[in-house]
């Protein structure tokens, strides 16, 4: 397994400074948040800054995973938006795998912007396997995929279970839609025992390492991290695991990052 980091850990807009450190601190790969580095993630980002960004990040030692935390500045697009918005979220999305493509990323982890509230459950089903076709027969040629990321029901209605992603993702049967597995969802679910792993494994590219409010890893006690790295070592997966954790103390971001990345080193290394 590789070992990667989220940009929501580091300063926003500006830390190349800190960058720099996360190399020596045995971390491969930079996760990206898109509005963590630039103030417009969209019409307005230019290649020049896109490629700028990319530069920075190479020049570290890094390279780049992906993408996340995708809708966080465009809260009135998702995949059961009002009408007006559905063909403006399906662009954005499509802008935002060529985003991926020029960092030199590959996996978008969809999280949030995807409550379905009134919509029956099997009618969301239907609209996001279509959407997905339609979405991945944009972005296949991108050499990017878009992973559902399962979130608890605190924090959506829709797709709550590595199991609710395996149907779209068989359904869409495409490489542009892929599994991610996010440990706090994990917990969530109960979904930390072997079949999970063992049914995510022909589809899984991304893993998630994180906390309940994006805390320190370990410092719940809530999430087994232990068991997560254990049954992804049983499945072979040599893929990135990820740290997604916010950003803990002004002057030294990165002291906090460490604490994370040594309980990565004991339970995924």
């Amino acid at each position: 397994m590789k070992f990667a980091a989220s940009n929501i850990a580091l300063p926003a807009y500006d830390h190349v400074r800190e960058l720099k450190q996360l190399r020596q601190l045995g971390l491969e790969g930079l996760e990206i948040a898109p509005s963590r580095i630039w103030r417009e993630t969209w019409k307005d980002l230019s290649f020049e800054a896109v490629n700028l960004y990319r530069k920075q990040i190479e020049a570290a030692g890094l390279e780049v995973v992906g993408l996340h935390s995708l809708f966080f500045d465009h809260p009135k697009l998702g995949l059961f938006c009002d009408d007006d918005y559905h063909f403006e979220t399906l662009e954005f999305m499509v802008h935002l795998s060529m985003v991926c493509r020029d960092l030199g990323g590959k996996t978008l982890i969809y999280g949030g912007g995807r409550k379905r509230c009134k919509i029956p459950e099997e009618e969301a089903y239907d609209r996001a396997i279509d959407f997905f076709m339609t979405l991945c027969g944009r972005i296949e040629e991108h050499g990017t995929c878009y992973c559902f990321e399962p979130l608890g029901e605190e924090k959506t209605d829709f797709i709550n279970t590595v199991s609710d992603s395996l149907r779209i993702v068989k359904s869409v049967s495409s490489p542009a839609l892929r599994v991610q597995l996010d440990a706090a969802a994990l917990s969530d679910s109960n979904e930390i025992v072997e079949q999970t792993f063992l049914d995510a494994r022909p589809y899984l590219v991304h893993v998630h390492a994180n906390e309940p409010n994006f805390e320190i890893l370990g410092s719940s006690g809530k999430v087994d991290h232990a068991a997560i790295g254990a049954f992804l070592r049983s499945i072979n997966y040599d893929g990135y695991v990820s740290i997604e954790q916010k950003m803990i103390g002004e002057n030294n971001t990165n002291r906090a990052l460490a604490k994370s990345v040594a309980v990565l080193s004991k339970f995924y290394g």
